[in-house]
């Protein structure tokens, strides 16, 4: 059975090649007069297919290690092709590390194992359940039988080469995170923070912290199919047959060999110590449900995210999907406006959101936040599709997790300005103190905000009305436009159920 690192051969990655990885970080900071041993370059990326290719390329010229963590990883186009680079790193001597929550591990038992047949990847799944050995009924029983340690989930992404170059940010894998989803769905709008350097070593520290916790189990041990073998023969074919895809092609066509070409244009040069990785602690994942106030005063991202926003003197940028603050978050926004603050909000409308529960639960607080100031706005659908899920995605307009400060700070993650986030799953991001990062999240802040994109909430009289920029010019309407009486049903039931812990 295989467990991993466990392995004697993948305990160590090889030497550093002076025609890898390390070599093109070195000479973009080169380039830019940079002081290896005190700066790092630092990119804000929120096109979807040069996300994909920074993923790719930097696989292409790992020499050493790949470790990646992530809550989803599709088994869709840019999801086999990522796996196909992986495979291939691993097939040059590369050591892979790849852990995935366990919840969207379901059904892909078999490809998993597969990869872990090779000597140089392997495979664990966060707060697995040990049921899952009884196949497809094994989720649900464990359920069933107390298992409410489910609902806490890794919620964390980084994508980490040769620990010199880190990909954090909000994105899963799949193709809607890399602009490349079928008509029918929406593409999520997304950001990532590429971060080349000595600093990136900040993100392996997390992975390191994650990789040794107890509740990270080999996938082996837990899946059902876990003792076949022949898998990785099988797999190779089916990985290779995905580059054949149409939009495949578009995209493997525009890879280039150095990952940091990508985005040379947004490469910004920052101070070492303005770089900083965060991350909950693994054990968050093993607190029971009432253990919030405990949660709350051991600190982690959420702490952070506060520290910085009490730091602020003129303005505040909130980028979230879902934006649910609480008592104590409207506490803090209340004291911020208190001072003169100016704070400006952007999340998902009733009719954009994947998840109508936790839109319930940001109606709450909808009218107390505009009643002390706050800019409210809130995206258009990309589609009329009104396939929501209560519980899980289907498919947002919004993913973008990010927050500017004064035009100093910014910062870029997995964090939701949310109860689950601060409560019950782990979440980890990159605070960036550089005026032109925080910039540059301001930019899409504006950008998401514009009357063409957005609705603007105001009120009026005390009456709620959505402002929208019409061919004859601003109009407003006195309900959630256009959402159905489904979602508006859901929405309103959502308010007065108490499960505000679980948004």
């Amino acid at each position: 059975m295989s467990t991993g690192l466990e392995r004697p051969r993948a305990r160590s990655p090889g030497p550093v090649r002076p025609d890898g990885l390390a070599q093109d970080v070195a000479a973009a900071l080169d380039r830019r007069g940079a002081n290896a041993a005190q700066d790092d370059l630092v990119a804000l990326v929120a096109d979807g297919a040069t996300a994909f290719l920074a993923r790719a390329a930097s696989a292409r010229r790992a020499t050493r290690s790949l470790d990646l963590q992530y809550y989803m990883w599709r088994s869709d186009v840019t999801g086999r092709l990522l796996a196909r680079e992986v495979l291939a790193a691993a097939d040059r001597g590369v050591v892979v590390r790849l852990l995935l929550d366990d919840v969207y591990a379901p059904g892909r038992e078999r490809t998993l194992a597969a990869l872990d047949e090779h000597p140089r990847i392997a495979v664990r799944l966060f707060n697995g359940t040990r049921w899952r050995r009884f196949g497809a009924l094994g989720f649900p029983l464990e359920l069933a039988f107390g298992g409410w340690h489910l609902n806490r989930r890794m919620h964390n992404k980084s994508w980490i080469a040769d620990g010199c170059l880190a990909v954090v940010g909000g994105r899963n894998v799949g193709d809607e995170y890399f602009d490349l989803s079928a008509e029918d769905l929406i593409t999520f709008r997304d950001l990532d923070l590429v971060i080349a350097g000595e600093a990136a070593a900040q993100a392996r520290s997390v992975f390191e912290a994650y990789w040794a916790s107890p509740l990270a189990r080999p996938a082996a041990s837990t899946a059902a199919t876990a003792a076949r073998s022949g898998g990785l023969r099988a797999l190779r074919p089916v990985l290779a047959a995905a580059a054949q895809a149409p939009q495949a092609q578009v995209l493997l066509a525009a890879l280039q060999d150095n990952p940091l070409d990508h985005v040379r244009d947004d490469l910004v040069r920052v101070p070492r110590r303005a770089v900083q990785i965060v991350a909950d602690r693994p054990e968050k994942a093993r607190r029971g449900l009432g253990a919030r106030k405990r949660a709350r005063a051991a600190g982690g991202i959420a702490a952070e995210i506060a520290d910085v926003l009490r730091l602020a003197r003129h303005e505040v940028l909130l980028i979230s999907p879902y934006l649910v603050p609480g008592r104590a978050g409207l506490r803090l926004l209340r004291e911020l406006r208190g001072r003169g603050v100016r704070i400006s909000a952007v999340t998902n409308s009733l009719l954009a959101t994947d998840v109508v529960a936790v839109h319930g639960g940001y109606a709450k607080y909808r009218r107390a936040m505009l009643r002390m100031g706050i800019d409210l706005h809130e995206l258009k659908p990309g589609t009329e599709d009104e396939r929501a899920s209560l519980l899980g995605s289907r498919g947002a307009a919004l993913h973008t997790k990010a927050v500017a400060v004064d035009g100093a700070v910014a910062f870029v993650g997995s964090f939701n300005l949310d109860p689950r986030s601060a409560a019950l799953n782990t979440e980890m991001g990159a605070f960036i103190r550089h005026p032109r990062l925080a910039s540059a999240v301001a930019d899409e802040h504006a950008r998401l905000t514009d009357p063409a994109v957005s609705w603007r909430v105001v009120l009026d009289n005390d009456v709620m009305r959505w402002c929208d920029m019409g061919a004859d010019g601003p109009r407003q309407v006195a309900q959630e436009p256009p959402a159905s009486w489904t979602r508006r049903i859901l929405a309103w039931l959502v308010r007065r159920l108490p499960v505000e812990e679980q948004l």
